[in-house]
């Protein structure tokens, strides 16, 4: 499994860091969570510019997903990968379900200071 933390920087653009739980020991304490569901999304589905709706983490748990950034990088993600997602001001990122498959993550709304 791998961590990580998609933010949006001082300058709006949205960029990824790898997280670990040696630099970020609060990530093995409890922290406020109130929902969590299940999307599955069709494979070749593209979700162009969007700033994330809320703070929350989305943990994949069956397919791939690329999340392309402002700097014109693109990042994969799979089974196991879990991201924080912070970019809720810019233009965001865009997902796109990469594979043969459809994209299944479970989405966990938090609040607080998860990652720092």
């Amino acid at each position: 499994m791998a961590l990580y933390r998609l933010y949006a920087g001082p300058d709006g653009v949205s960029r990824i860091e790898d997280l670990a739980l040696a630099t970020h020991p609060q990530l093995e304490a409890p922290g406020p969570a109130v929902s969590a569901w299940f999307r599955e999304t069709p494979a070749g589905s593209f979700q162009d510019w969007h700033p994330a709706p809320r703070r929350q983490w989305v943990v994949i748990l069956r397919g791939k997903l690329e999340i392309g950034l402002g700097d014109g990088t693109f990042r994969r993600f799979g089974p196991g990968d879990a991201r924080l997602v912070e970019d809720t001001t810019g233009p965001g990122h865009t997902t796109r379900v990469v594979g043969r498959g459809p994209c299944l993550a479970m989405y966990v709304p938090v609040g607080g200071d998860a990652a720092h």
